[in-house]
């Protein structure tokens, strides 16, 4: 990504942002709420159009493409939504199935395979025909993976996985993605606050501000950076500047 930007209204979310990942990297974007981390996101698959500035993928620009060649690109990312974004009047099985069924030609019983794999990775065996409402937050969550690497994406990404789960359960998911990771090598994006997730599962830590990377290091870098905006976010320091004031189209 170069220079890339977006504003909704008069509120500046990315202002001349750059950023570059390279294949098969685990990268997590920090930052505090309402800095656009979500909105970063959604312009690294496609689902916003920067206002200024490229998105490419291997070299081809999203954007200059046109719209046929724009969903294969897409096709080749597989994306974890807040919260697991699962359709409820779906069972977990045909929730993981429907991207199957939409992009591909594969047989009802390749899908069922293929269900069953997914949903093995993500440490959760047999519960196809369960629905979304009988599981507990933490498997919404990975069943959300398993729709997510269904189709065996090269670059997978995760928006805010572990938000509002207790700490054993964030534990749990922190480790079904570095498992994901290892036995997948995608190129991995995601944005979390969780600074324990954060260390654990990236290569690479950046921190969102203002628009822009303020720092991009390795976690132990990061870690012991004397950046005040890193020391800020490490400590939980929220003097500067307590709320970022972000429209709702734009919060994280």
């Amino acid at each position: 990504m170069t220079g890339l930007s977006k504003r909704f209204g008069a509120k500046v979310v990315l202002d001349g942002l750059d950023l570059t990942i390279a294949k098969g990297q685990s990268i997590v974007i920090l930052g505090k709420s309402g800095t656009g981390k979500s909105v970063l996101l959604k312009h690294m698959i496609g689902l916003l159009t920067p206002d200024a500035g490229t998105v490419e993928v291997e070299g081809e620009d999203l954007w200059g493409a046109s719209r046929s060649r724009r969903d294969e690109i897409r096709r080749r990312f597989g994306m974890s939504f807040q919260e697991g974004a699962l359709f409820d009047s779906m069972s977990v099985g045909e929730n993981i199935a429907f991207p199957l069924k939409r992009h591909t030609q594969m047989t009802p019983g390749e899908v069922r395979a293929r269900v069953a794999e997914c949903l093995s990775l993500v440490k959760l065996h047999g519960i196809e025909g369960k629905r979304p409402s009988e599981l507990s937050g933490g498997m919404r969550r990975r069943v959300g993976f398993a729709r997510a690497i269904a189709l065996k994406p090269e670059v997978l990404l995760f928006d805010e996985p572990t938000t509002g789960l207790d700490p054993i359960t964030t534990d749990v998911l922190a480790r079904v993605m570095i498992d994901l990771r290892d036995r997948m090598n995608p190129t991995m994006v995601t944005i979390t606050h969780d600074l324990k997730v954060a260390f654990e599962v990236a290569e690479r830590v950046a921190l969102l501000d203002r628009g822009k990377i303020l720092v991009d290091l390795p976690p132990r870098e990061f870690e012991a950076s004397s950046d005040p905006g890193v020391r800020a976010f490490v400590q939980g320091d929220g003097s500067e500047d307590a709320e970022s004031g972000l429209p709702a189209e734009a919060a994280v």
